[in-house]
């Protein structure tokens, strides 16, 4: 595949990357396809195992990966647009359902400390699918409490202790913030774009992948690239969050950038790493093989940062 083969290639995958690389890569953006996400391929397929209930999976957070809230999450990832009625019920159901003692979404119900990783998540969709701003009050207030003095965020602060802050946590909390602040919301919005500004710095302080003090990779998974991400830290999610929430071009990112060119295949694409293990809804794409989503998500990265 030559690199002009590449562009019609992720056209002809399902209608969420083709959707994607006509908003991202071509810059034209197009209601009419992405109005298609819920209609065709893993879209629709998503939106099919929605429980009378509006549940999936088991519950909120049961079974990974088919639960309410990883396959909300699943939804917004696609593209799926903001007032799709079920998924905009959904999230006005945890809202109204899974609110915990310490204003964040709970699932656990032997645990009084909400998950601030998971809270994380929680505002990346609710925020895409349009949550009330008054509902999502409490899950603000709650995730400014959890900020490390590092700048990060951990899901083991509030529970046992953490002292150091972790790359998955603070990354989905970047997530979170950014959907918060694309979609509109105002509810101490200064005080979350500081806070985000400092979890960009714990991630840059690490290059993204290594320790800030033996300079080590920190964990070999941080350079494989799964997808879906799940809750999971890898470089090519952090550096994609970068590139769509505009953080400018730092020297700290280049390490991060040179092993994305270096996994690029002869043929132009970018090969999945094997799935994360659970239950899932489908399998969109096949470990080992050229992936149009790592391909994209590669393409769209350095687009923004290749100097």
């Amino acid at each position: 595949m030559t690199s002009e083969q590449v562009i019609p290639w992720l056209m002809s995958g399902d209608v969420s990357v083709a959707y994607q690389t006509k908003r991202d890569l071509l810059g034209r953006e197009d209601p009419a396809l992405r109005d298609r996400i819920a209609t065709e391929g893993w879209g629709k397929l998503l939106l099919s195992h929605q429980r009378p209930d509006l549940h999936w999976g088991e519950g909120f957070y049961a079974v990974k990966w088919i639960s309410t809230h990883y396959t909300l999450l699943d939804l917004k990832n696609l593209g799926l647009c903001k007032n799709h009625d079920s998924a905009m019920a959904s999230v006005k159901m945890l809202l109204d359902t899974v609110k915990g003692s310490d204003g964040g979404v709970n699932p656990a119900r032997s645990i009084d400390e909400s998950d601030v990783c998971v809270n994380g998540m929680f505002l990346n969709y609710a925020c895409h699918f349009m949550a009330e701003e008054n509902k999502l009050q409490s899950v603000v207030d709650f995730i400014l409490t959890q900020q490390m003095s590092d700048g990060g965020w951990n899901c083991r602060f509030n529970r046992s202790g953490a002292r150091h802050s972790s790359l998955h946590s603070t990354l989905s909390i970047l997530e979170g913030i950014e959907s918060y602040k694309t979609n509109g919301y105002t509810y101490r919005l200064e005080e979350l774009l500081a806070a985000a500004s400092e979890g960009i710095g714990f991630l840059l302080l690490h290059r993204l992948f290594k320790s800030d003090r033996t300079g080590l990779v920190i964990n070999a998974k941080f350079l494989k690239f799964p997808y879906p991400c799940r809750w999971y830290y890898d470089i090519m999610r952090a550096l994609d969050h970068f590139a769509a929430a505009s953080v400018v071009y730092d020297p700290r990112m280049q390490e991060a950038l040179d092993v994305i060119v270096s996994k690029k295949s002869s043929d132009g694409t970018w090969r999945l790493s094997a799935p994360y293990p659970g239950k899932v809804h489908l399998t969109m794409e096949t470990a080992g093989k050229p992936s149009r989503w790592n391909t994209l998500r590669a393409l769209r990265i350095l687009k923004k940062y290749t100097l």
